[in-house]
């Protein structure tokens, strides 16, 4: 017989594997449909008799992943209307006080799942760990500036299911007062951004942020720019009451054709600059919940005041530039033109030259985008919040990519939850093992095993092959190119 469990809306089955219970497809707030589409999130129904937590639930709406990100990547579609839910894997439901980790997935904040096959709980489990998975609103339903709803909807429903976990994790063996929070990409934002925030006192006791960090907050006039395109593409007005009567697929569509568009040109007079900084279409904004940019309001001493580790992977933006053949086609002139398109000073692109005189133009381009949209401001969120609280924080960078892809975007994700594919080389292996652990160990008892950061070594743990090493303030004169931008 499978294992049970009740919580505040009623009595859900999961499904057992070995040592571990998975309990999947939990609603933890109302389906938003209908006139609820843009709502706040609201309390989810109770239910009668016993529901099958056995299968993911509904995927929020979004379009497909191109390829080759689809394959790469993985991202399924599961249709239904009960999409704010959320899974639990779980070690024993008659334990308790076990830590709590709650994973929020990446994905531009138009994209993603916690059915995608990397974060998968279980390895967490097994080990000790009540693992949480959620999903949350996306793309225009989740981040859209409507004049008639409440902005920031999906960071709204982040916090719904973080007080779902509250209320509810004791039932499945976890301790309600110590929960991690830690998320990848636009989760790892997600987090910084939850990290800020007063709404957000008491739901979480540390924080990972995973090539993420605090320094986006969109502009109300680069996100009418937006609206305005998606309104003339679908013929209707960018209302909440208008674009709740047209289908979700229509709206994703429209959606997915902008950011086609957005690719193309990436224009800022065309789209706004903090639309194609950070290439996210809608990206949260300034309200009555995110009162600045979260890494200022941490640096003035705002937010919650929790332990952080945060890092960011060698070569995130390989991902965007080797398997679409961008980065072996670059010429130098179009990296030029791309640096000045970006507005960086030229001498940058010299500077990274001559620290890689074997690099091609491809190779410098994303070392340059990897350093300007993830190192830099990962590693200024970590010296604020060391400075502003005084309390432990952590930096780590994942160097380890055996191909031409190498250490790149998303690529730890399988590492940190001990998901490896079969096809991983030998030397893969100690290095999931080592971050695995040291994510298990600074959420059970905040110490990943190094050295906390401190403003004048700078220590950073690399997780690499042969062996994972404590490193120093590396590549410094290369991060002392973006001190200004951030």
């Amino acid at each position: 017989m499978e294992p049970e469990v009740t919580i505040a809306q009623g009595r859900l089955r999961g499904r057992t594997d070995g040592n571990v219970t998975a309990f999947l497809g939990i609603p933890y707030a109302a389906a938003p449909v209908g006139p609820a589409r843009f709502a706040l999130p609201a309390p989810a129904a109770k239910w009668d008799g016993v529901r099958d937590a056995t299968s993911f639930g509904p995927t929020a709406p979004q379009a497909p992943l191109p390829p080759p990100m689809d394959v790469i990547i993985g991202n399924p579609h599961i249709d239904g209307d009960d999409y704010l839910n959320l899974c639990v894997w779980t070690p024993d439901t008659g334990a308790a006080g076990l830590p709590v980790m709650v994973w929020i997935h990446g994905g531009g904040y138009h994209l993603g799942s916690n059915a995608m096959p990397g974060a998968n709980g279980t390895a967490f489990a097994r080990d000790g760990i009540v693992l949480v998975s959620i999903n949350y609103r996306l793309g225009v339903h989740g981040f859209a500036v409507l004049p008639d709803v409440p902005a920031n909807r999906g960071i709204r429903d982040q916090l719904a299911a973080l007080r779902w976990v509250q209320e509810n994790i004791a039932a499945f063996g976890g301790d309600p007062a110590n929960v991690t929070v830690f998320g990848e990409s636009a989760g790892a934002m997600a987090t910084s951004t939850l990290l800020s925030l007063k709404a957000s006192d008491g739901l979480f006791h540390r924080v990972i942020a995973q090539s993420g960090h605090g320094h986006l907050v969109g502009t109300y006039e680069d996100t009418h720019r937006m609206l305005a395109e998606l309104s003339g593409r679908l013929g209707s007005p960018a209302t909440a009451a208008s674009l709740a009567k047209v289908d979700d697929t229509e709206i994703t569509a429209a959606l997915d054709a902008i950011l086609q568009d957005l690719a193309a040109d990436p224009d800022p007079a065309r789209w706004g600059r903090s639309i194609t900084t950070w290439t996210l279409p809608f990206p949260p904004v300034v309200d009555d919940l995110i009162t600045d940019r979260p890494v200022d309001t941490v640096a003035a001493g705002g937010g919650q005041r929790v332990p952080l580790m945060i890092g960011t992977n060698t070569d995130e933006w390989r991902l965007f530039v080797v398997p679409s053949g961008i980065a072996a086609s670059l010429t130098r002139e179009t990296l030029d033109a791309t640096a000045a398109q970006n507005g960086w000073d030229p001498a940058i692109v010299d500077h990274y030259a001559t620290n890689r005189p074997e690099a091609r133009p491809g190779d410098l381009l994303a070392a340059i985008l990897t350093d300007s949209y993830f190192r830099a401001p990962a590693v200024r969120l970590a010296a604020d919040v060391h400075s502003a609280t005084g309390l432990p924080t952590y930096v780590y960078e994942f160097g380890f990519g055996p191909d031409t892809v190498g250490a790149a975007h998303g690529r730890e994700i399988g590492y940190v939850f001990d998901n490896l594919p079969p096809t991983a080389p030998e030397q893969a292996r100690p290095v999931a093992d080592a971050m695995h652990k040291a994510w298990i160990s600074f959420a059970t008892n905040g110490n990943p095993g190094w050295q906390p950061y401190e403003s004048t070594s700078r220590p950073i743990m690399l997780f690499d092959a042969p062996d994972s090493t404590l490193i120093h303030n590396p590549r410094a004169d290369e991060l002392a190119l973006w001190n200004s931008a951030l």
